[in-house]
């Protein structure tokens, strides 16, 4: 079986407590598009991470954990992130790394960097991971991948042609003084190939073997629907798809084996970056939320930015799950909720004088003004709760609210930021 694990809005929903809670009963956990630009925060018997590139299975020793192909692999980023985890007495993680992975290079962030520093105010918000030009260089066809770094004279070749290019529009458009030295870049990669090599694999023919043989396949997404570059708040989204049908090409797997799309969203909303946010909040309604919300709050795991904070936006949550083929919703961090007498959610968009319940384009949607509807909140602690009916009863007329505006079936709960902080709802 194939299950995906996906975000329904903006990103940071809690899909990596939700992927590592499913990875239980997977032998095979996936991250097929992204990089190290999202991070996925989770809180488990070793303690509390936050991963970036590393599959949110690392912490089962049944399960094989793949960098698929679809990725932007920072192999510093990676080594760090495993010698953090192992620092925690974490046990080695099965991990393989997909051989035709596209490396994120030194001069990907540090063009990330000169770019937002060039738009100013004008910025995309980037994390400045280097995620668009990365993948800039993946569709003009002069990526490395993880299979260059063991042919020397080819790999040597590439960087040359690589910092030509790039050292031209260092100093015509940046003025940056420091050019790039294809030599120091070919260090720094063969540097990391000794310990990567072990790592290092088809991952595209082990996961159509693993669903030949019927093992249980994760997928993780990254980010959300709206972040998709073709169907999200363009241009403020990421360089990948994060959509469940994307991970058929980041992974290199049939369309037809996915059978279940769990699609995570937030009891509220949040968001990092620039663009359109319809139901976002201000001043001391926004910070209250903030600092409620997750784990210690409501800032990015990569940046540690606050994130701007939303009510509910249900027009957003029906298109998200539409885009994603939801078979299931997961709503998370509703107990965050507890303090208020009544919860305002989003259910309605007015446009130029008219009200609309479908998702609109983005510049309607910088034009859109929220229409709310409120429901009574339960003004107590429900943290921990692990039946639906153990949940306060406008706890759970809440949820039934939000799953009749949306039409997707609610059958996930968290309740908290553990491990086991959850609820199994049926349909």
């Amino acid at each position: 079986m194939v299950r995906a694990i996906v975000g329904g809005c903006w990103g940071d929903e809690g899909k990596g407590k939700v992927t590592d809670l499913m990875s239980e009963d997977s032998e095979v956990v996936v991250r097929f598009q992204g990089g190290a630009n999202a991070g996925h925060t989770i809180i488990n018997q070793y303690g509390k991470f936050a991963l970036h590139l590393l599959p949110s299975g690392i912490f089962r020793q049944n399960v094989t954990n793949v960098i698929a192909q679809g990725v932007a692999f920072n192999i510093e980023q990676f080594f760090k992130e495993l010698d953090g985890v192992l620092a925690e007495n974490v046990p080695m993680p099965h991990i393989l790394v997909s051989d035709r992975a596209q490396v994120v290079m030194p001069y990907h962030v540090l063009f990330d960097a000169l770019e937002e520093q060039r738009l100013g105010g004008k910025g995309f918000g980037s994390t400045k991971s280097g995620i668009a030009p990365f993948y800039s260089d993946k569709y003009l066809k002069i990526g490395i991948q993880v299979c260059d770094l063991y042919e020397d004279e080819a790999l040597m070749e590439k960087l040359e042609k690589a910092c030509q290019q790039k050292n031209v529009t260092l100093t015509a458009l940046y003025h940056h003084d420091e050019l790039l030295d294809p030599k120091k870049l070919y260090d720094g990669l063969v540097a990391y190939r000794d310990r990567l090599k072990p790592f290092v694999g088809d991952a595209a023919l082990f996961l159509n073997k693993a669903i030949k043989e019927g093992k249980t396949v994760l997928l993780e997404g990254q980010l959300g629907s709206l972040k998709d570059p073709d169907n999200g708040i363009y241009p403020f989204t990421t360089s990948s798809s994060p959509l469940a049908g994307f991970a058929c090409v980041g992974a290199g797997i049939p369309p037809h084996a996915i059978q279940q799309v769990v699609v995570v969203v937030k009891a509220y909303s949040s968001a990092v970056g620039a663009g359109a946010f319809v139901s976002e909040i201000f001043g001391d309604e926004a910070k209250e939320l903030r600092d409620r919300g997750g784990d210690g709050g409501e800032y990015g795991a990569t940046t540690g930015r606050p994130r701007r904070m939303g009510w509910l936006d249900t027009v957003a949550v029906k298109y998200g799950c539409m885009l994603q083929g939801c078979t299931d919703v997961c709503l998370s961090l509703i107990d965050v909720l507890g303090y208020l007498d009544k919860i305002p959610v989003c259910t309605a968009y007015e446009v130029d004088g008219q009200v609309i319940t479908d998702f609109p384009v983005t510049p309607k949607l910088n034009r859109a003004k929220p229409v709310y509807e409120y429901v009574d909140g339960w003004k107590c602690d429900i943290m921990g709760c692990r039946s639906y009916d153990e949940l306060p009863e406008n706890a759970r007329k809440y949820i039934e609210f939000i799953e009749e505006k949306i039409g997707y079936p609610i059958t996930i709960i968290s309740t908290g930021p553990k491990r086991d902080d959850i609820i199994y709802r049926k349909k």
